[in-house]
C-alpha cells in the first residue's frame, strides 16, 4: 500500500511538473507578466509563454516580436504563437510581446494602475521616445523597456541554456527594430547573440543626408537629398541622426553607425506592401526614402550594404502585403524567427 502511495504521489509530482512546463499559449491575462521599471512602481505588460523568473531548462531560444502602431499586443501574441507552432518551437521557444500602451493625445488605451503611458505620436514608443506623466521626463524611454525585457531573458540563472535571441517587429514594431538595433546599449553585454528582424516599416533610420534616387537606365543609387528646403526635416531623428534626445542621444554618430553595420539585421519587405494603407508615412522625409514600403525596404537594406559594408540581408516575402501575420508564418521567414540550434 505505502508503496502504491509513493507511486502515486510520484505520478502527481511529474504531471505537476509537466504542467508548470508547458508553454502559456492564450492571449489573456494568464500569459502576462509585469516588468517593473526604474525601479517601480512603474510598470508595462508583456505576454509571453513561459515565466521570466522561473527556471527553465528547457529554453534554447527567444523571440521578441514588438506590434504595429496599434498598440495590439495580444494579437502580435496569437501571431507570434502561430509562428513558434508552424516551427515546432513552442517547447523550447520563450515568445514574448510587449505592449507599448498609451492614453495620449490620438491613443485611448485603458491603462491598470502604475502602468506606464509611452508616448502616442511624435519622438514616440517606436523611436526610444520618453514616458509619459508616469514617470520623471526623459528619466525612462521604450528602449529602457526592452533592455530590460532582454536582462530578463538572458539572466543565466533562470534560462541556463538559452542560445539565442531574435528581436522581431512589423509595421511601427519595425521601426521600433531598425531604431533599437542601430541605438541599444545591451547587445554586447547580455553573453547572449541577438538577431533583428525589421518586417514592413513606414520608415529607416539613415545614416547620412543620402537618399535613394533613380539614376542611369532606372538603376538606384544613392545622393544627397535634393529638396532639403522645402523638406526640412528629411535627416532629423527618426528618419536621420539628426536631433536624436532621450536614449538614441545616448550615444555619439560614429558608434551608432558601428553599431547598425556589427550586429545582424534581416529586413523584410512583403511583395504587395505597395499601397498607402495601415499608417502609412506620406510625410516628405518619409516620401524621400521611397514611395512604398516595398521600395523602402529594398533601398535601405542596399544602401546599408553597399555605402557602409553592413552583412543585412534583404528578404521579399512573397504573396504578403502589410499584414504581420503572412509575413511571420511565411516559411522562408520561420527559419529566421526560430533558428536551428
Amino acid at each position: 500500500m505505502k508503496t502504491t502511495w509513493r507511486l502515486t504521489l510520484l505520478s502527481l509530482s511529474a504531471l505537476a511538473g509537466s504542467a508548470a512546463a508547458a508553454p502559456c499559449t492564450t492571449a489573456k491575462s494568464e500569459c502576462t507578466e509585469w516588468i517593473v521599471l526604474n525601479g517601480g512602481p512603474t510598470r508595462s505588460l508583456i505576454y509571453r509563454t513561459y515565466a521570466l523568473d522561473q527556471k527553465n531548462d528547457r529554453i534554447t531560444r527567444a523571440m521578441i516580436m514588438v506590434h504595429g502602431a496599434g498598440r495590439d499586443a495580444d494579437n502580435y501574441f496569437r501571431t507570434a504563437l502561430a509562428a513558434a507552432f508552424l516551427a515546432g518551437a513552442l517547447d523550447d521557444t520563450m515568445v514574448i510581446s510587449p505592449r507599448f500602451a498609451s492614453n495620449g493625445a490620438g491613443c485611448q488605451d485603458m491603462l491598470a494602475p502604475n502602468e506606464i503611458s509611452w508616448p502616442c505620436s511624435g519622438d514616440s514608443w517606436r523611436s526610444g521616445g520618453a514616458a509619459g506623466e508616469n514617470v520623471k521626463e526623459g528619466k525612462l524611454t521604450s528602449y529602457d523597456f526592452m533592455d530590460e525585457i532582454l536582462r530578463k531573458v538572458a539572466n543565466k540563472s533562470i534560462f541556463p541554456n538559452l542560445k539565442t535571441i531574435v528581436l522581431s517587429g512589423h509595421s511601427a514594431g519595425g521601426q521600433f527594430a531598425n531604431r533599437y538595433e542601430m541605438a541599444n546599449q545591451v547587445h554586447e553585454t547580455l553573453g547572449v547573440p541577438i538577431t533583428y528582424i525589421v518586417a514592413n516599416p513606414s520608415s529607416y533610420a539613415y545614416l547620412d543626408a543620402t537618399r535613394p534616387a533613380s539614376g542611369a537606365g532606372g538603376a538606384m543609387e544613392f545622393r544627397t537629398f535634393g529638396d532639403g528646403r522645402n523638406c526640412t526635416t528629411y535627416d532629423k531623428w527618426p528618419y536621420g541622426l539628426q536631433g536624436r534626445t532621450g536614449y538614441t542621444s545616448r550615444i555619439s554618430d560614429d558608434q551608432l553607425k558601428k553599431q547598425l553595420v556589427a550586429r545582424p539585421a534581416t529586413y523584410l519587405v512583403g511583395e504587395y506592401d505597395t499601397l498607402p494603407l495601415a499608417g502609412f508615412d506620406a510625410s516628405c522625409p518619409a516620401m524621400a526614402q521611397g514611395a512604398n514600403r516595398l521600395a523602402r525596404g529594398q533601398a535601405f537594406g542596399k544602401y546599408v550594404a553597399e555605402k557602409y559594408g553592413a552583412a543585412h540581408k534583404t528578404t521579399v516575402v512573397p504573396l504578403c502585403g502589410h499584414n504581420a501575420r503572412c509575413m511571420f508564418t511565411a516559411d522562408s521567414v520561420l527559419a529566421l524567427l526560430f533558428p536551428k540550434q
